[in-house]
């Protein structure tokens, strides 16, 4: 099992780097994450919906995502409440104190789904959360030292010493833990280090002797396009002053989700991509984009409340181009509509009137994987693009009516109907879609690149692009040579082995 000293420690990284070395290495590994908070998730292709961390591993271990490898999923919808997903549908919503109440009461599913992967695969990575020394939280917990007794897991606790002081949080960690739960803990892992590794060397026999637990391997800061597993993510912190000859805004919503919609246009030559909170910070972007969020109602009203949304209008009605994607799509249309409470308290909230369509949230969420066809005779900078499809999935409460539009994307439905799901205004620089995935395929990227290139009078240029897929492949693969060379992998596996030992057929041998 790997845990943190924190959040964005580096533990799903680790995690995938892990099953990558061992699906490398012929063994059947699979990646297990008892529970996820977060809004950046994914729908399989059986329709169920599992956070994008365990995704990535899943990759990793060369496996199709399965919902069993994260059974429970938290999607916050407020700074208390969460929208709990149960086995990859959604289940009930609940406030924080509620959740502490009512976790003890999913032990069953989660060591459900847990011994059934255990029973199909030789080698379980498990993923913690956060941290394990959260001592107001253990009575309960499911998701770290409690998920490591029910799978009687070996732990291994990966510190972040980009943010400092990693001495003291892996010594801190120990000390607040428990002598059963310390007795797991098999080795530390120092994670996104820069610089000269012998000036740590001295820290790591003190650490040893006041842990008796050995470090097993100083892992440097590696750049990648690996998917984050929430916004705690970095990529949405960084202010990006780098001149470039493209500028794409992003509004970082307080509840975004599925922000990796964008990691293909971050990689983009000659492009920059800003993520923006506030009115000052727009300026005069080349392609604003209002990305996906948990909490739409809420997040619209912050936008009001700050003044961002007036700058987008005004933005906008000078002739900018917008893109909304999901619940940024649903922003631009004229009003929407919560007449159950599904969301928010409000019964309705009027949008930002930039797309005649309205929405109407229902208790049901929609789910699916979807191949989605762009019309790009409507939408400015796709209409090049008309006929490309892209294998994106739709992951969204509320269903919107449209009015006088035209169509942006659609899919085709089981029954072989198309259904629209994007439309653009009578410019066609007003647009918005439910398909997230839009950017994963390297033809959409480029074409709407070059686009924006020739509408500033600059050149087309022969992009350098590879597909999503092809790029995720490409940073696992060098995640796992970078993992290989800078940890104990030997002594990795003989804590595998040990494990082996004691959990009768859930473990193979390496």
């Amino acid at each position: 099992m790997i845990q943190g000293t924190a959040s964005s420690s580096g533990k799903s990284l680790i995690t995938a780097a892990l099953c990558r070395i061992f699906h490398q290495d012929g063994q059947k590994v699979a990646p297990f994450k008892a529970q996820n908070m977060s809004n950046n998730s994914f729908v399989t292709s059986d329709g169920l919906e599992m956070g994008r961390a365990q995704v990535v591993q899943a990759y990793a271990a060369g496996l199709e995502p399965d919902v069993r490898m994260n059974p429970v999923l938290l999607k916050p919808s407020g700074d208390t409440g969460a929208q709990v997903v149960l086995k990859g549908k959604t289940a009930f919503t609940m406030d924080a104190k509620e959740w502490h109440e009512t976790r003890n009461q999913l032990r069953y599913t989660i060591r459900q789904c847990y011994e059934s992967l255990a029973s199909e695969y030789e080698i379980i990575i498990i993923e913690g959360a956060g941290s394990p020394a959260e001592i107001n939280l253990k009575k309960n917990d499911i998701v770290n030292m409690g998920m490591a007794k029910m799978a009687d897991a070996s732990v291994i606790i990966v510190g972040d010493i980009d943010r400092g002081g990693v001495f003291a949080s892996l010594l801190g960690t120990m000390q607040l833990l428990d002598s059963d739960e310390r007795a797991r803990v098999k080795g530390f892992i120092i994670n996104k280090f820069r610089g000269d590794v012998g000036l740590l060397k001295p820290g790591f026999d003190e650490l040893e002797k006041l842990t008796g637990v050995p470090i097993l391997g100083v892992v440097p800061w590696i750049d990648h396009s690996i998917d984050d597993e929430d916004s705690v993510a970095q990529r949405l912190s960084c202010k990006n002053y780098t001149p470039a000859e493209i500028d794409i805004c992003i509004i970082r919503l307080p509840h975004i989700s599925n922000f990796t919609d964008f990691i293909p246009l971050e990689s983009v030559p000659g492009v920059r991509v800003r993520w923006c909170s506030k009115a000052t910070e727009i300026g005069s972007p080349d392609m604003l984009i209002l990305p996906g969020t948990k909490a739409t109602i809420a997040d619209l009203k912050m936008l009001k409340d700050a003044g961002i949304a007036d700058s987008i209008t005004t933005y906008a009605r000078g002739g900018g181009t917008v893109l909304g994607i999901c619940g940024g799509f649903q922003m631009l249309g004229n009003v929407i509509r919560d007449p159950h409470h599904t969301e928010s308290v409000c019964d309705c909230e009027t949008g930002l009137q930039l797309l005649d369509m309205s929405t109407v949230f229902h208790g049901n969420k929609r789910t699916t994987q979807a191949i989605v066809t762009i019309h790009g005779n409507s939408a400015w900078p796709f209409r090049e693009l008309s006929g490309v499809q892209v294998k994106g999935y739709e992951i969204h409460m509320g269903q919107s009516e449209f009015g006088e539009c035209v169509p942006f994307t659609g899919a085709i439905e089981a029954q072989g109907v198309e259904t629209i799901i994007g439309i653009a205004d009578s410019t066609g620089r007003i647009f918005g879609t439910y398909c997230h995935g839009l950017f994963d395929t390297k033809a959409v990227v480029s074409g709407v690149v070059n686009a924006l290139r020739k509408a500033k009078g600059l050149p087309d240029t022969l992009l350098e692009l590879i597909d999503r897929q092809d790029q995720l492949e490409k940073d696992l693969n060098h995640l796992a040579s970078v993992c290989r060379e800078y940890l104990d992998m030997k002594r990795i596996e003989a804590i595998i082995n040990s494990c082996a030992i004691t959990n009768i057929g859930a473990h193979a041998k390496i």
